[in-house]
């Protein structure tokens, strides 16, 4: 019999107590966020919004227009000097496609090849913690880190645009303006639409996680797997597809500026990533919990 079968009894009967849950699901919150690599990743996040104000009140101290002409995505850059609350959609905009998603790529990767590279997964198991808890735990735990990361970002190019540049009423994509305060409620609304457009990517990277004992590979593997979809997704002869690629309405977040709130790609973006969360999510539990864990 091997070590991981002969934890079921004691697993089981501890799992009764759904104190235990909770206690995991803690102790996974704690230990990723307080991860030196984890806080990196949150300050090189951070640093993005810094470094997109600086260059735009640079390049504008002389009266000269920000960024590109009107448009989507980055072309908020052009409202920033006028309004430094379109620093956020600006940073939100520039970091999703690719800064955001390889940081959870990174901590979706290593949730648990890491532990099994580490030959710490066993001893979790024994512990008791039971699988479908523990992957459940690692899940969450990653979710919370996409929601913790798009915060950052938010808070951050929310205080450098009010330092930097005028705050005041926001002009819509739409051309109606609406209050600072509506203004900053539709902030927080966008933020949260970005953390739950990784909520797919966030599955895949776990389920390839428990594909591997090393956790360098698994990482590897999910950023190789965000950078080869985006690819897909920019080829216009592979248009037929791109509909159900999981990056494909994540920029669909700039029709939350509308007036009205323009939410048929938002409503397509959060069905796309909850199918690929249920898919990925399924086969790593099945992966998982059928896995011979010998580290």
């Amino acid at each position: 019999m091997s070590q991981a079968e002969a934890v079921g009894p004691v697993g089981a009967g501890r799992s009764r107590n759904p104190l235990w849950t909770f206690g995991i699901l803690r102790s996974e919150l704690t230990t990723t966020l307080r991860r030196w690599r984890t806080l990196a990743l949150l300050g090189v996040l951070a640093a993005v919004p810094v470094l997109i104000g600086t260059a735009v009140r640079i390049e504008t101290s002389d009266g000269s227009p920000a960024g590109p002409g009107e448009g989507g995505g980055p072309a908020f850059l052009s409202q920033v000097t006028n309004n430094g609350l379109f620093l956020v959609f600006a940073a939100l905009s520039v970091t999703l496609p690719v800064f955001l998603p390889m940081a959870v790529g990174v901590v979706a990767g290593d949730s648990i090849a890491g532990e099994a590279g580490a030959g710490t997964l066993r001893y979790l198991l024994v512990a008791p913690a039971g699988r479908t808890r523990l992957l459940i735990a690692k899940y969450v735990s990653t979710l919370v880190f996409c929601l913790v990361a798009t915060v950052v970002v938010a808070a951050s190019a929310l205080a450098v645009g009010a330092l930097l540049f005028p705050v005041g009423e926001v002009t819509t994509i739409s051309g109606t303006q609406i209050g600072f305060g509506e203004g900053l409620l539709r902030a927080g609304l966008i933020a949260v639409a970005v953390a739950a457009s990784l909520i797919g990517f966030a599955a895949l990277g776990l389920f390839i996680s428990t594909l591997t004992g090393s956790g360098i590979a698994a990482m590897a593997t999910t950023v190789g797997v965000l950078i080869t979809v985006q690819i897909l997704d920019s080829i216009p002869q592979l248009s037929g597809m791109h509909p159900y690629l999981f990056p494909h309405y994540w920029l669909s977040f700039a029709d939350l500026l509308r007036d009205p709130v323009y939410w048929d790609d938002v409503v397509k973006n959060l069905g796309l990533q909850g199918l690929y969360a249920a898919v990925f999510g399924s086969a790593a539990w099945a992966r998982f919990t059928a896995k011979d864990i010998t580290a």
